[in-house]
């Protein structure tokens, strides 16, 4: 009887373990269901459409931060290398208005159009993304050496800076505040999620792995051309 009653014992041991052992396995496969093993060392990165936008802006604001200081040196005729502000201007015409302005008007704004959802809104971003482009191609064609040389070529091209960046500071704001947040009562959570990884698909077919942080690189590098580059000098004094 005694041992019926140990290898009883050793037997519910056995099976208490077992279960033990499931339940503290069984939310990771739960989780995991259906989905590749993520490489050693490296966690997949979620991004949802809104934010992989809204982080694009803040890539754009940089840019307007360095042309901002390069209308401080045009007017107070300060020496600064037109190659800053065309390199800075590629960048917004090949990050922002060819990549990131093509998905709002080819997935966002036909969205909320066929939901009659700021429709308004839409039509008046579309114009600016228009009117962008045409001072984008200005800015490239008088950011020259020859153009620093000429009062008036200065001042048309300190101009054309301006202008841009009056407009894409509420156009941004306005797209971040009241478009994007929108967009979760116009379309479904499955949509939702399938507009990130089309986006995300997208961006990686047009610069690459990591294209994003290699976008905030080069905006690095002329910041630290200009000088602006350190965050603390943004600070006003106590």
């Amino acid at each position: 009887m005694a041992g019926e009653r140990d290898e009883s014992r050793r037997g519910f041991l056995r099976r208490a373990g077992d279960v033990a052992v499931l339940l503290s396995v069984a939310p990771h496969l739960s989780a995991r269901e259906g989905k590749p093993e993520p490489e050693a060392g490296k966690q997949e990165e979620e991004v949802s459409p809104a934010e992989d936008l809204m982080r694009e802006h803040g890539v754009l604001d940089r840019v307007l931060l360095i042309y901002e200081e390069g209308i401080r040196r045009l007017e107070g005729r300060n020496d600064i290398d037109p190659a800053v502000l065309t390199a800075a201007a590629g960048i917004v015409r090949r990050f922002i208005e060819d990549y990131h302005e093509r998905l709002e008007e080819n997935e966002l704004f036909p969205r909320f159009e066929k939901a009659h959802t700021l429709v308004d809104l839409v039509g008046t971003l579309r114009t600016q993304h228009q009117a962008g482009r045409r001072l984008t191609e200005r800015i490239q064609h008088l950011a020259t050496p020859a153009t620093l040389k000429a009062a008036a070529a200065r001042g048309q091209l300190t101009e054309g800076l301006r202008q841009f960046i009056r407009m894409y500071r509420p156009h941004a704001a306005r797209e971040d505040t009241v478009l994007f947040p929108a967009l979760h009562r116009i379309v479904s959570g499955h949509e939702y999620d399938a507009l990130g990884e089309q986006f995300e698909e997208q961006e990686h077919r047009l610069f690459g792995e990591d294209g994003f942080e290699k976008v905030v690189d080069e905006v690095a590098r002329l910041e630290r051309q200009l000088g602006i580059d350190d965050l603390a000098q943004f600070t006003p004094g106590g």
